[in-house]
């Protein structure tokens, strides 16, 4: 795997599945899983635990939620399942996927899997090892895929339900300040104001 494409490495420690369950749960739900998965973890992200799962000649993507306490309406990998899934018939590149697992007795939390799709990983807005002309390509293909994003009928693809219209910004900062204060660990002054200002200035 050279190093444009997505680096695995040993599940970290915090991180370890049951991986006897989930070879269970994957043959009993999807089609073509053989005797035995391998799982790596992936070097990169710090949201939800994501893994490789290799099985044959076959390798998809688990996403799951972290263990632990986590904050109400946080690590909603339910949420990403089904707008990936929802856009698997339109022109937008997602990749394709195979189940969600809300059961946490199989794994401790929620987790999906799909498709895994290699490419290369930019994790620098800059990128500065790309030339001239492939920054420019990346950026038009960027500027492409939102286009048809934008474009597509939301209420057509089953997502008509999905969220609350109106009042987006004020229901953000609202929930961020909830999540904020929920795992303040001391007070921070400008912090304070913050939060105080921003639902003024919206």
């Amino acid at each position: 795997m050279d190093k444009y494409q997505n680096e695995t490495i040993p599940v970290r420690e915090a991180h370890r599945l049951n991986e006897k369950k989930l070879h269970a749960y994957l043959a009993d739900h999807m089609v073509g899983i053989g005797d035995q998965i391998f799982l790596h973890q992936f070097a990169i992200g710090q949201s939800n635990p994501t893994y490789m799962v290799t099985t044959g000649r076959n390798r998809y993507v688990l996403r799951k939620k972290p263990p632990g306490t986590l904050l109400p309406s946080a690590h909603a990998v339910d949420r990403e399942y089904r707008i990936i899934t929802a856009l698997g018939p339109t022109l937008v590149p997602v990749p394709k996927t195979y189940l969600l697992c809300e059961d946490e007795d199989v794994l401790g939390t929620a987790f999906y899997v799909m498709d895994m799709v290699p490419g290369r990983v930019i994790d620098d807005q800059f990128a500065p090892d790309f030339t001239s002309r492939e920054r420019g390509a990346v950026y038009d293909n960027l500027l492409e895929v939102l286009a048809g994003l934008h474009n597509v009928d939301y209420k057509a693809i089953g997502l008509e339900n999905f969220g609350r219209p109106g009042n987006y910004y004020s229901r953000q900062i609202d929930r961020w300040t909830k999540q904020y204060l929920a795992s303040q660990t001391e007070s921070i002054p400008t912090m304070t104001h913050l939060i105080k200002w921003l639902p003024r200035e919206n």
